[in-house]
């Protein structure tokens, strides 16, 4: 078991049993979360900010490595049973991996409070939209063909994708009410290409991470594993219940993410 923890350590500290067990037990949460509608950095980059010894940019490196396991198994599963459309989620993933490289680029030398009232408006609108306009995201009617439909999920990925290196709590929350309300997806459809896309901001922010030495390998391999299977279990309990039951999800989740950010920036103030 020592040595175990000695793996896990953060900057040469060996961790203790107990913050480890939660921080685990968070990141299940997560992967669950984030399989279902995103927002599963609600949970977990809080936990490893509050982890002993973890500085910002470590928290947000190693919550990414993390994150990617969980992102991973849902696409696949969301692919396996789905079959979500591959050529408007691919390029979307790919011009998100680029915007996360670039965000990851900022995050480095930008407080993140400077964009928080920014992300809280958004979020408010967004759920003002999916509570008053219930019928949004039932069914999949697409507003756009050809050209205009491409150009528009490339837009979304980039921005996006740009906003989870530098930030990342909500990323699937916003991609996903994106393709719902611009593009015309379900919430199933649109839930599935999120994990596609999300997997690449990830990959996108560890380009940079890995390489400056922020990521924590250790701790983020052990949440990992829990994302994975809180990814699994979520995306097949997303699947089985259907559009429904995901926007359910989707407003809880909003809401908690607005009431977090908010409380941060207050007590910040």
């Amino acid at each position: 078991m020592q040595e175990v923890l000695e793996f896990l350590s953060v900057n040469g500290e060996p961790v203790s049993l107990w913050p480890l067990a939660l921080l685990l037990l968070a990141a299940l949460g997560a992967g669950w979360i984030d399989a279902v509608v995103g927002g599963g950095g609600l949970i977990q980059l809080p936990a490893l900010l509050l982890f002993p010894g973890i500085t910002p940019v470590q928290a947000l490196a190693t919550n990414k490595l993390g994150s990617i396991f969980g992102t991973a198994t849902s696409a696949v599963t969301y692919y396996r049973r789905t079959s979500p459309d591959l050529k408007t989620a691919l390029p979307m993933a790919a011009t998100a991996l680029v915007g996360a490289f670039g965000g990851a680029g900022l995050a480095t030398i930008l407080p993140a409070q400077a964009i928080k009232p920014i992300i809280i408006a958004a979020l408010i609108a967004v759920l003002l939209f999916t509570i008053f306009k219930p019928k949004a995201g039932e069914l999949s009617r697409l507003r756009y063909t050809g050209r205009k439909h491409y150009l528009r999920a490339l837009a979304i990925g980039l921005i996006i994708g740009g906003y989870d290196g530098m930030v990342g709590p909500g990323t699937g929350s916003f991609l996903i009410i994106s393709m719902v309300t611009v593009l015309g997806y379900n919430f199933l459809q649109s839930s599935a290409k999120a994990k596609i896309v999300n997997l690449c901001t990830n990959a996108g922010a560890l380009l940079l991470f890995v390489p400056t030495g922020h990521v924590l390998v250790g701790l983020g391999l052990a949440m990992g594993v829990m994302n994975m299977i809180g990814g699994y279990l979520g995306a097949r309990m997303a699947i089985s219940k259907g559009s429904g039951f995901i926007r359910i999800v989707f407003v809880v989740v909003v809401s908690a993410l607005i009431m977090k950010l908010g409380s941060d920036m207050i007590f910040a103030g």
